[in-house]
């Protein structure tokens, strides 16, 4: 069996509405349960439902032959596998966000929140930018708006959050969308289920544009 993991949430459910139109359907997974794995016997496929965050990990360590991650995660974090697909869903941009009266002060460290601590450090690096990392896991909005940083840097879809928190992108890093990525042993051992699998993906996908 192709063992796949899909990450839970909203851009799990547009995931596997792709692969389901392209025949790999499993209709046990829309039961109202709390089970994290489906197979599909007539289909030859296993999902498995994690967290966004660490389906590049089960894929890295072999536990998932393929999977569907954010090409953020696959940017914060250095992972052992192959990238296949830009499926062009949950697309978004990393960005440079700040209050709209921020005016930098280039003398001293700029300070910045974020999650993506990596994303930030190689972004300001490129600029030769000196800063001061805040690592924060949620809300990071308030950081500028009480003082505990100057940007922020975070994922941004449609910027309303910004926008009610009187806040505004400055930069965008990069864009952001799903991708299809493969465990390299997996890639070797299952090359003509993946590549069959990635075959529909981009005639699909194709044919949406």
């Amino acid at each position: 069996m192709l063992n796949i993991a899909l990450p839970k949430g909203r851009l799990g459910d547009k995931v596997y509405s792709l692969l389901a139109k392209i025949g790999y359907d499993c209709s046990e997974i829309y039961a109202d349960n709390r089970k994290l794995i489906f197979e599909s016997v007539e289909n030859s496929v296993r999902y498995l439902l994690v967290k966004p965050s660490d389906v590049a990990i089960y894929i890295s360590h072999g536990a998932a032959d393929i999977g569907i991650v954010g090409k953020d995660i696959l940017e914060e974090d250095s992972f052992d596998l192959f990238e296949l697909l830009d499926l062009n869903l949950g697309k978004c941009n990393m960005c440079v966000a700040a209050p709209v009266d921020f005016v930098e002060d280039l003398d001293r460290p700029l300070r910045v929140a974020t999650k993506f601590t990596n994303i930030a450090k190689n972004y300001y690096l490129s600029l030769n930018r000196e800063i001061e990392i805040i690592k924060l896991n949620g809300s990071i909005e308030l950081a500028p708006l009480l003082g505990l940083s100057d940007v922020i840097v975070d994922i941004v879809e449609t910027g309303t959050t910004l926008k009610e928190n009187n806040l505004k992108v400055y930069e965008k890093i990069m864009p952001i969308s799903a991708r299809l990525i493969a465990n390299k042993s997996s890639y070797k051992f299952k090359t003509a289920e993946i590549e069959e699998l990635l075959a529909k993906l981009e005639k699909e996908l194709k044919n949406n544009d």
